[in-house]
C-alpha cells in the first residue's frame, strides 16, 4: 500500500505542471481562435455566420480556410514556444498576417463581397485556400 501512495505522489509531481501548461495553452488557443473569429468577421463585409447558417458554401469555405490556417499557426506557437508570452506574441503576429492576407485577397478579387453573397464556391474556396496557405507558411516559419 505504501508503494501505491509513493507512486501517486511521484505521479502528481510530474503530471500537475504538464496538466496546468496543457490547460493554459489550450485555453489561450481557444481564446485566440475566438478573438480571431470575431475580428475576421468584422474585417469581412459580409456576415459569415449568417451566410453559413443559410447554407452559403462560398462563405463557409472562406471562413473555414482562415480558421484552420490560424489554428495551424496556434498549434505551431504552442509547440515551439515555451513561454506563454511568446505564444501570445506570435499568435498576435499570426493574426495580423491572416488579416492582411484577407485584405490583399479582397483587393485582388473584384467584387469579393458580391461573389461570396452570390455563393461563388470557386471564389470562396480560393479565399479559404489563401488563409490556409498563410497559416501553413506562418506555422512553418515559427519552427
Amino acid at each position: 500500500m505504501q508503494e501505491v501512495a509513493q507512486f501517486g505522489q511521484e505521479f502528481g509531481h510530474v503530471v500537475t505542471p504538464f496538466l496546468v501548461n496543457y490547460l493554459l495553452y489550450l485555453t489561450s488557443g481557444i481564446l485566440f481562435l475566438f478573438i480571431f473569429s470575431i475580428i475576421y468577421m468584422i474585417f469581412t463585409p459580409y456576415g459569415e455566420l449568417a451566410l453559413v447558417r443559410a447554407g452559403n458554401s462560398a462563405a463557409t469555405l472562406s471562413f473555414a480556410g482562415a480558421l484552420i490556417g490560424f489554428a495551424l499557426t496556434l498549434a505551431a506557437c504552442a509547440v515551439y514556444h515555451t513561454s506563454l508570452i511568446g505564444f501570445i506574441g506570435w499568435a498576435t503576429a499570426a493574426m495580423i498576417v491572416q488579416l492582411l492576407g484577407y485584405i490583399i485577397t479582397a483587393c485582388l478579387i473584384p467584387n469579393l463581397k458580391q461573389q461570396i453573397l452570390d455563393n461563388n464556391v470557386a471564389v470562396g474556396g480560393f479565399v479559404g485556400a489563401i488563409g490556409l496557405a498563410l497559416g501553413i507558411l506562418n506555422a512553418g516559419c515559427l519552427s
